[in-house]
């Protein structure tokens, strides 16, 4: 199980990792324990809503001879469009079932900004996760900090201590995603962590992604392993992967 949590890209990476699993031959299934749009015909071409693991497998077993991917909620919110996530327990008795090679979990909302920094209830990571991915997304750099630019950014300038409306920086993005209170927040202790730097899609951000990496680098405690930089629609989407020295 992996689960994504931050800001900049999640949807994107969980549809590319599961398309690229299931044209493996293997079985994927997508879902969320917060909230996502319904996936359109090019993401996802089954979507099973139910509220248990049980009413999703029932459905999904099924399918599975026909749809090596599916995508699952726990039901449709009517006012925004949105689908429900599942409880996290739910998506634990998927893993357990083990009709399913993969499961990806959207398990963070950031309501479109490139960066987050989570409320006290967030993020919303199944215990079962072997994989958790902290996003950025690299085009907040130089940008102030505010709404429009980082989700919670409150919680942002207090646990990285930048001043509200100063440019966020290479340097802030790093100890926001070592921070114990920062995006990794609540990852099952025995997981492997990563961070995705996303939208490296011009030589200066490329460049800001590599000075993020090292500046994690020199972090002691963080708890990234890995940390990967990027832009999840490109083909590589991959540019540079540093392992933790």
């Amino acid at each position: 199980m992996v689960s994504l949590v931050g800001a900049g890209g999640k949807t994107s990476l969980m549809y590319r990792l599961a398309h690229e699993l299931a044209g493996s031959g293997r079985t994927v299934l997508t879902t969320t324990s917060t909230r996502i749009y319904p996936p359109g015909m090019d993401q996802c071409g089954l979507c099973i809503l139910a509220p248990t693991a049980e009413g999703i497998l029932e459905r999904a077993a099924r399918a599975l001879s026909e749809h090596r991917h599916i995508t699952a909620a726990a039901g449709r919110n009517l006012e925004s469009g949105k689908l429900s996530g599942l409880a996290p327990e739910e998506i634990d008795r998927l893993q357990a079932s083990r009709i399913f090679d993969w499961i990806i979990v959207e398990a963070d909302g950031a309501a479109g900004r490139p960066l987050k920094a989570p409320a006290a209830h967030e993020p919303v990571i199944p215990s079962g996760s072997g994989w958790v991915v902290g996003m950025v997304g690299l085009q907040a750099i130089g940008n102030p900090l505010t709404g429009q630019w980082v989700f919670r950014p409150e919680v942002f300038a207090r646990i990285t201590g930048l001043a509200p409306g100063a440019a966020i920086t290479e340097e802030v993005i790093a100890a926001s995603l070592a921070h114990t209170s920062g995006v990794l927040k609540g990852a099952p202790a025995d997981c492997r962590c990563l961070a995705f730097l996303n939208r490296a899609d011009t030589p200066a951000r490329r460049a800001a992604g590599l000075r993020i990496a090292d500046f994690l680098d020199r972090i002691d405690d963080a708890p990234i392993q890995r940390t990967i930089v990027g832009r999840v629609l490109d083909d590589p989407p991959v540019s540079d992967v540093f392992d933790r020295s």
